[in-house]
């Protein structure tokens, strides 16, 4: 039996544990007397408890994270009362600030604050020899990326074949943007290639053809970008897949001359613009040159294969829905592949809280801590902006509705799609769980009604976008088509079975 157990809870199975690799293979001499187990949130905290104490270990470090907060609390409470004598390690963001008021900071032994993958192997040698440290709270320095160990022989084969692998290539990031934690670090700081491309190298010879790298500027340092994508362009096959954060505004000649290389489905970058608007930008003490990020999206998009996914954010301090609904037309003219929008999250120790009180911010006192409204936009106008971004996920960015979507947004595409949102809202109530003969029907009813587009073409369109889904069932759109015009085959048939049973 394991003495020490790395445990976390991640958002789904496909997801993998970066952060507890990296402390699995920092172990040094208690390597072998460690073990890595991950869960997921959406099994029972009692269920996990079981699986943890059932290999009777000294200590559990728990890696929290705001999409695992609520849960992970829970489990904490639960192995104290059913283990009191058991040492648990909290470490993770959800963790490191705002410490005082958390309830699971106060049930656990130990909290190590920052970047832990040193400081833990630190605090266990000190448990199992006898000395346990006085204070609860450790401050980990901030190891320098040559003096750790590489996680990437952590990952299983399972994990190759399974699941997402993440890798980075620096850390830390030398931006001040308020809305993330990284604004707190002080520079990034690449690893050194001699250590990192043999260790991809070691992933790629074993089968990973799933790159994600986690870095928040990947292209800071122009000469380390280049080298990893020559890398992997000696090695291209037709199943690689690369995932790069991008800084928008930075692209010189010699970075664009490898990135055109990169065939088509093999290559997805990230670029968070997060607002189109200079005056929002200073307000988060977010710098970004307008123009060079404009061109070097056009040209990202007009002479690579790069699927582009940008990134906006609802809710900033001084952003109003005008202003944000101005942004989003403009980034969507430049054609990116897909606009993830996402609500602001007030992240514990994350310098945005400075403009509560100018900018009148609410946030959700839960995790994720999402903004529920501010001066510029009151709850009722952000809980239309969350909708849209719901609708905006399923319809635009699902790529299911190429055809529908040019005759949904039309000249005024912010305006033209939170039109449909709101009607889609008031029709269905749902925002979640809309099968898609059932979405096929209501976005020919919005066309035919509140978009007021003629209804032969808008039929022709949710026609072939349903023919393209691959969709078992079939829709019926001849009558102006409601949800009871929906003849869906798998539904039927399964009706059919139950009713012989």
């Amino acid at each position: 039996m394991p003495a020490i157990l790395l445990a976390t809870l991640n958002a789904r199975y496909i997801h993998s544990s970066l952060g507890l690799r990296y402390l699995y293979a920092n172990m040094g001499e208690m390597q072998q007397q460690t073990a890595v187990h991950e869960f997921t949130i959406a099994q029972r905290p009692l269920d996990i408890a079981e699986a943890l104490l059932a290999e009777q270990p000294s200590i559990i470090g728990l890696a929290v994270y705001i999409w695992n907060a609520r849960e992970s609390a829970e489990l904490v409470a639960l192995l104290k009362t059913l283990r009191p004598g058991l040492c648990v390690v909290l470490g993770g963001p959800e963790v490191s600030h705002e410490w005082e008021e958390q309830a699971i900071v106060r049930q656990a032994d130990y909290l190590i604050c920052g970047q832990g993958d040193l400081a833990f192997a630190a605090l266990c040698r000190q448990i199992l020899q006898g000395q346990p440290p006085a204070q609860k709270v450790i401050q980990a320095e901030v190891p320098h990326p040559d003096s750790l160990q590489l996680p990437y022989e952590a990952y299983s084969d399972e994990d190759i074949a399974q699941r997402v692998v993440y890798v980075e290539a620096s850390r830390g990031c030398p931006f001040k943007c308020e809305f993330c934690l990284s604004a707190l670090d002080r520079t990034a700081i690449p690893f050194s290639l001699d250590r990192l491309l043999p260790a991809l190298d070691k992933l790629h010879r074993r089968g990973l053809r799933h790159f994600k790298f986690v870095d928040r500027s990947f292209n800071l340092k122009v000469s380390h970008s280049r080298a990893i994508l020559e890398f992997f362009l000696a090695r291209m096959d037709d199943r690689l897949f690369l995932h790069f954060e991008l800084i928008p505004d930075r692209l010189p000649e010699e970075l664009k001359a490898s990135i055109a290389r990169f065939p088509a489905g093999s290559l997805q970058f990230e670029i968070g613009i997060q607002s189109m608007d200079p005056v929002i930008q200073a307000n988060i003490s977010r710098k970004q040159n307008e123009a060079q990020t404009l061109a070097n999206m056009q040209w990202l998009r007009e002479h690579t294969h790069a699927h582009l996914h940008a990134d906006l954010i609802i809710g900033l301090p001084g952003e109003d829905m005008n202003g944000f609904a101005q942004g989003f037309d403009r980034l969507l003219a430049l054609r990116p592949h897909e606009i993830q929008l996402g609500l602001l999250k007030r992240l514990r120790g994350a310098p945005i809280i400075r403009h509560d009180e100018a900018f009148d911010m609410r946030y959700h006192p839960s995790p994720p801590y999402t903004v529920l409204s501010t001066s510029a936009i009151p709850f009722e106008p952000m809980q239309r902006m969350a909708r849209f971004a719901r609708y905006w996920d399923l319809i635009a960015n699902s790529g299911r509705f190429t055809n529908a979507l040019p005759l949904i947004l039309d000249l005024y595409p912010f305006t033209r799609f939170m039109q449909l949102s709101d009607w889609l809202f008031a029709t269905t109530g749902q925002t979640h769980q809309i099968r898609l003969p059932r979405l096929c029907i209501l976005l020919y009813q919005a066309l035919c009604g509140p978009l007021n587009h003629p209804e032969a073409p808008a039929r022709d369109a949710i026609e072939a976008d349903y023919a393209r889904s691959g969709h078992k069932g079939r829709i019926s759109l001849e009558k102006m088509g409601t949800p009871a015009d929906i003849v869906d085959t798998g539904h039927s048939q399964r009706q059919q079975r139950h009713r012989q049973h």
